[in-house]
């Protein structure tokens, strides 16, 4: 329907939607062609908001950014816009401050604290090869509940990996998702 370098309105079943999208997303988009966008759906007590991309690590590696305090999804973004998956990847694995820097929107202690809080979590993007990574069900289904608790990914992970240390994860695979919910919240104090 429409597109411009920084959002497309896409139609869906006959609905027109309007995805924002960074310019590497909009140049692989053609006017009136058929798309695949793999998209982000932003929930905000005012708003929803879809995030498009042109692949599926640059939606995963979106996500993950924000999980970085400070970080929110427009930042995200023009991050994502500023550097593919692969050079963010190996931006944050060699403490590349100043390529980082160069991203509108962050600044030196931004670049720190993105390098900071995603070195351990980044990995699978540096050698350009990405793969999904293989949690357990019960852990995906109990990051969800949590988050849709109000709890951001980062305090949910942790909140989750205070309940592994306390049983194994054997045994927590038996368990029923309203038992671990109780337990993760308990160590979560949200």
């Amino acid at each position: 329907k429409s597109l411009s370098p920084d959002r497309a309105i896409i139609e869906v079943g006959g609905v027109g939607m309007s995805v924002l999208i960074n310019a590497h997303t909009s140049a692989a988009m053609t006017l009136g062609a058929h798309a695949n966008l793999y998209t982000s759906l932003v929930v905000r007590e005012d708003s929803l908001t879809l995030f498009g991309f042109s692949d599926e690590p640059s939606r995963v590696l979106f996500e993950l950014v924000q999980t970085v305090s400070g970080i929110g999804p427009k930042v995200a973004l023009s991050i994502l816009g500023a550097l593919t998956p692969s050079e963010l990847a190996h931006a944050v694995n060699t403490e590349n401050i100043s390529a980082i820097e160069k991203v509108p929107g962050i600044g030196k202690k931004g670049a720190q604290r993105l390098i900071l809080e995603l070195k351990s979590k980044i990995s699978d993007f540096s050698q350009g090869t990405y793969t999904r990574s293989h949690q357990p069900v019960w852990r995906e289904q109990l990051t969800s509940a949590l988050v849709s608790l109000g709890f951001s990914a980062k305090d949910s992970d942790d909140a989750i990996n205070s309940v592994l240390s306390e049983i194994s994860q054997e045994n927590i695979a038996q368990m029923e998702l309203g038992e671990l919910l109780k337990l993760a919240l308990q160590s979560g104090k949200k």
